[in-house]
């Protein structure tokens, strides 16, 4: 019979013990909302002391949509030839990138399809040129996957190609592309894009190169509770073992316009994001940073995540197709998150990719 209560996990947590996967998922499948906001916000206090919530100027533009991995949860993707297909230009990007950079973007989150007819070479030049041209901006680019592809095509490895693009002057990756770190669903859900390894082995190499990454999930479609928890023990596990992760961010999936959307079992809603971010507060130890995001599900829904564990609210993705691909669409500016940090009781303060401090917004500032 087991003994796990709730008066059991949190004193686990509050003496700073690790909870076990058994133990994870009991909190997941029976914990009391409330009781692990509160428990999760005093972990958040332990991992950041003060009553700051930081935020990042960014932009998520794409440089082509052609794609041959087949997702079953993308709108975004065009097959090689087919009508809406596009690859732009290294000078096109980089247009893109001057009107972040003039609306004060410090971070550049550039992500793309699996173009099979793009060479290494065009990647490294998108990094050069971004260092080269905007000194003050960190080239965020590539997801695994498309690290994954960079390396098939150049018939390099996975290190190698990483080695090449911190020679160009990256130095972080995004955490796109994990979907749930499962294999039983990403067989469904991604089968091209290799198993739950091929994910982890690129931002391991990136870790032991020095690259700092971040962990996300995408849920709420067709995984079950032992998924969820096989992937926060994934990125636990990697965390232990590089210490590489700055965050975790996890997001709703937006089945609009998708092959998959006939097929979603439970949709995640508001209730069941917030005790994702409680959850991952709790559950993942190691991990310094939990972002809520305002963009994915609302900006009401990402204030109340600030007081669910969340200490991060994002950026303000100036440009973002993937999602407005399901036709799910929000946007904000500066001010906005600014003035919603503030009425959430927090204090805002703008960040870089790796969680540097670039300014705090006090009271009686207006935001910029």
């Amino acid at each position: 019979m087991s003994t796990i209560c709730s008066e059991a996990i949190e004193e686990r947590v509050l003496s700073g013990r690790r909870l076990s996967r058994e133990e994870g998922l009991w909190v997941w499948q029976h914990g009391d909302l409330l009781e692990m906001a509160e428990l999760a916000n005093r972990v958040r206090f332990r991992h950041n002391p003060q009553p700051v919530v930081t935020f990042v100027i960014d932009t998520n533009p794409n440089y082509t949509n052609v794609c041959i991995t087949d997702c079953v949860f993308c709108a975004f993707y065009r097959k090689p030839g087919a009508a809406g297909g596009y690859t732009l230009t290294v000078e096109q990007v980089m247009e893109k990138i001057q009107r972040s950079v003039e609306l004060g973007a410090t971070t550049i989150l550039l992500q793309g399809g699996h173009n099979p007819k793009l060479p290494l070479e065009y990647y490294l030049e998108l990094v050069r040129e971004t260092r080269r041209r905007f000194p003050t901006v960190t080239p965020h680019f590539f997801t695994a996957s498309e690290i994954t592809t960079m390396a098939q095509v150049s018939g390099l490895t996975v290190r190698q190609v990483l080695e090449r693009l911190q020679d160009a002057g990256q130095s972080t990756l995004p955490g796109g592309g994990a979907e749930i770190l499962s294999d039983r669903i990403r067989r469904r859900l991604a089968t091209k894009k290799g198993p739950v390894e091929a994910w982890l082995s690129v931002h391991r190499e990136a870790h032991r190169l020095g690259f700092k990454s971040t962990a996300t999930m995408m849920f709420g479609h067709i995984e079950e509770d032992d998924d969820i928890l096989e992937h926060l023990e994934h990125v636990r596990s990697l965390q232990d073992e590089t210490g590489g992760f700055t965050a975790f961010i996890p997001w709703s999936f937006k089945p609009g316009n998708t092959p998959l959307e006939p097929r979603i079992k439970h949709h995640a809603g508001p209730t069941r994001y917030l005790r994702m971010i409680a959850f991952a507060r709790l559950y993942l130890d190691n991990v310094p940073h939990i972002q809520a995001s305002w963009f994915s599900e609302g900006k009401k829904t990402g204030q109340i995540a600030l007081h669910m564990g969340a200490d991060d609210f994002g950026g303000t993705l100036f440009e973002e197709n993937v999602h407005a691909a399901t036709s799910f669409i929000n946007k904000t500016t500066v001010d906005e998150i600014v003035t919603l940090i503030r009425e959430s009781g927090f204090r805002p303060a703008q960040r870089t990719t790796r969680y540097e401090i670039l300014q705090h917004f006090d009271p009686s500032e207006h935001a910029r």
